[in-house]
C-alpha cells in the first residue's frame, strides 16, 4: 500500500486536515505529522535553536511542537518507517494564491516534501466567508493524489492547488501560473496599557487580473493547479547576463 504523509499549518486538530485524511485513506496508509497548534504564515521556517517534541496522536500520527517544515523533516528522517510515496499539505483554511506561496506554511510543507524527492502538493480552500466546507476540496485532493501516485511528478516540482469554496465544484480546472496579489501593506499602530507601541500588519487583499493566473481561475470558480519548481533561478536573466557579461 502507498504511504501518504499529511501536514498543514492550521494545526493537528484543524477541520481541513481531518477532511483530507478521510478522503485519502482509501488510497493508502495515511500518516500525519502536523503542528500542535496553528502556524499560519510561518513560511519555510526550520527550528534549529530549540528541541522538537512529537506527541503521538494515534497510529502513524504526531502533533509536533514546530513549524510545518519541521513536521515534514522529522517525519521523513525519523518518525516514519520509510519514505512516503506522496505528501499532501492542507487543506488550508483560506487561499494560497500568487505571492502567498512565499509566506504560507502549507505551501512550505509541500516544498519540503519535494526537496526530499517525494511527489508533493499543497491544497487550499479559497474560503473568505460563508460556510466553511472542505468536502469538495477533499474530493479534488483525492482525485489528484490518485493521479500523482500513478504517474508521479517531475523531480523538484510540486503542485499548489486552490479549490473554490463552492457547494459543488465543477470538474473544470485550470493549469495556472502564479498571479499578482496586492496585500495593502497597511500597519495599524496602537498602544498597550503601559503606553508601549504595538502593531498589526496586513491589509485588504485584491488581485490583478492576469490571464492564465491562479487568481483569475479562482475568481471564475475553477480549481487552480500551479506547478512550482524548487529552482528559483531566473534563467532568462542568467542567459542575458552571461551573454553581456554585466548588468
Amino acid at each position: 500500500m502507498p504511504l501518504i504523509l499529511l501536514t498543514n499549518d492550521d494545526g493537528f486538530d484543524a477541520k481541513g486536515l481531518s477532511a483530507l485524511a478521510s478522503a485519502l485513506r482509501p488510497l493508502g496508509d495515511v500518516a500525519i505529522s502536523a503542528p500542535d497548534g496553528e502556524r499560519s504564515a510561518s513560511g519555510a521556517g526550520l527550528t534549529l535553536g530549540s528541541p522538537l517534541r512529537a506527541k503521538p496522536r494515534g497510529e502513524l500520527a504526531w502533533a509536533v511542537s514546530g513549524q510545518p517544515v519541521d513536521c515534514v523533516y522529522l517525519a521523513v528522517n525519523g518518525l516514519l518507517p520509510r519514505l512516503p510515496d506522496l505528501l499532501v499539505s492542507g487543506i488550508n483554511r483560506g487561499p494560497n494564491l500568487a505571492d502567498d506561496v512565499h509566506y504560507s506554511g502549507t505551501v512550505a510543507g509541500a516544498m519540503e516534501g519535494a526537496s526530499h524527492g517525494i511527489p508533493s502538493m499543497a491544497v487550499s480552500l479559497a474560503w473568505l466567508s460563508g460556510p466553511e466546507d472542505y468536502s469538495e476540496a477533499a474530493k479534488v485532493a483525492a482525485g489528484l493524489a490518485q493521479e500523482i501516485l500513478q504517474k508521479g511528478l517531475p523531480p523538484r516540482v510540486f503542485l499548489n492547488v486552490n479549490v473554490p469554496n463552492l457547494p459543488e465544484v465543477s470538474q473544470s480546472y485550470r493549469w495556472t501560473q502564479l498571479g499578482i496579489r496586492e496585500y495593502g501593506r497597511s500597519i495599524e499602530s496602537k498602544q498597550d496599557p503601559r503606553e508601549k507601541p504595538y502593531y498589526w500588519i496586513g491589509g485588504h487583499l485584491k488581485h490583478e487580473s492576469l490571464p492564465g493566473s491562479d487568481c483569475d481561475a479562482i475568481a471564475a470558480g475553477e480549481v487552480s493547479i500551479t506547478p512550482i519548481t524548487l529552482d528559483w533561478t531566473a534563467r532568462d536573466c542568467l542567459a542575458l547576463y552571461r551573454q553581456k557579461g554585466t548588468l
